[in-house]
């Protein structure tokens, strides 16, 4: 058998090699000639050549090879533990210098959040170190009032917030004057908090002391995105702001007040949408009501211009000059 063909690793044992230096063991010598076969037993020193016979191997006691491996196997055990702590040593203030960086290395400017459950961990995380302010546009959502145990968390959450000294901005359609849930926050939360409406809102957003904001990133809101870029952030503040002045403050009567001829601001914003070729479910997802409900204020707003068509009622609420009027 070739050198090239007995290749194992060193201080191994094959099987070619473990017969012949049982056999060396038992006749108490083989020859140069047969040691070929497994020349490892050699290079292991587990067999050398005799002093009266350099033709002939004499084995080594098996105790003494077996010390000899083991203490062979601890020197280099031995020698990887200080090339082991060398390498600590090179790296441990590259290290230190690599934590620093790390901390200074600032979160990525825009990250996508793949659940609701994941959405929302991410905004009790912001909350949880914010200390100055929230922002929150909340349009209509049925399924967020249907789940007490959904509100009553972010209720705990949101006076947490508020308990720090931050102050909480929230704008959402008229329609949630009339939502029972809405009137019941509003009525425990204490401290600096306030809201407003308007007929309009745009899709949700949140901004966490003016530093992370989120945003839906699907049509069903099941992903979100995070985002900490300044540029994007001033913009959605400036949008928010624009929205808040233009907002009424919540309170029960500054809606459904009726303005001139009848026509009360509810029904002022449905004829706006009207006049842009909106469908009744547009419509009613866009200021925040059922479709029931929507139709009901277009036929009241049909009733009060004369309208007996849809066609005729676009017509009419154009020639009417209620759309040029403040509602």
């Amino acid at each position: 058998m070739t050198d090239e063909a007995h290749r194992h690793g060193d201080e191994e044992l094959c099987g070619a090699g473990l017969d012949l230096y049982s056999r060396a063991l038992r006749e108490g010598h083989v020859s140069n000639a047969e040691a070929t076969t497994a020349p490892c037993l050699i290079d292991i020193g587990l067999l050398h050549p005799a002093v009266d016979n350099l033709n002939r191997l004499e084995p080594v006691a098996p105790t003494v090879a077996l010390q000899r491996l083991l203490r062979s196997s601890e020197d280099r055990i031995a020698n990887e533990r200080r090339r082991g702590q060398r390498i600590a040593d090179t790296f441990e203030p590259l290290l230190r210098v690599g934590a620093h960086a790390a901390a200074r290395e600032e979160a990525p400017a825009l990250r996508i959040l793949g659940s609701k459950e994941r959405t929302t961990q991410a905004i009790e995380e912001a909350m949880g170190e914010g200390r100055q302010e929230l922002l929150a546009i909340q349009p209509h959502d049925s399924h967020v009032s249907r789940h007490p145990d959904i509100l009553e968390g972010a209720m705990e959450r949101d006076q947490a917030f508020l308990d720090r000294g931050a102050r909480m901005r929230a704008l959402y359609q008229h329609t949630a004057r009339h939502a029972p849930y809405q009137r019941v926050r509003y009525e425990r939360l204490t401290g600096d908090v306030e809201a407003r409406t308007l007929d309009e809102v745009t899709d949700r957003l949140i901004i966490v002391d003016r530093t992370v904001a989120f945003i839906p990133a699907s049509a069903d809101r099941s992903l979100a995105l995070e985002v900490r870029h300044p540029a994007l952030i001033t913009y959605f503040v400036n949008t928010f702001d624009r929205l808040w002045r233009l907002a009424t403050p919540m309170h029960p009567q500054a809606v459904e007040q009726p303005t001139l001829n009848g026509i009360t601001p509810r029904q002022h914003a449905i004829a706006a949408l009207l006049i842009e070729g909106h469908t009744d479910n547009v419509i009613a997802e866009r200021l925040g009501m059922n479709v029931r409900t929507a139709r009901v204020h277009i036929a009241k707003l049909a009733a009060t211009l004369g309208s007996e068509s849809r066609a005729q009622l676009g017509y009419l609420i154009g020639q009417s000059g209620i759309l040029d009027r403040e509602g």
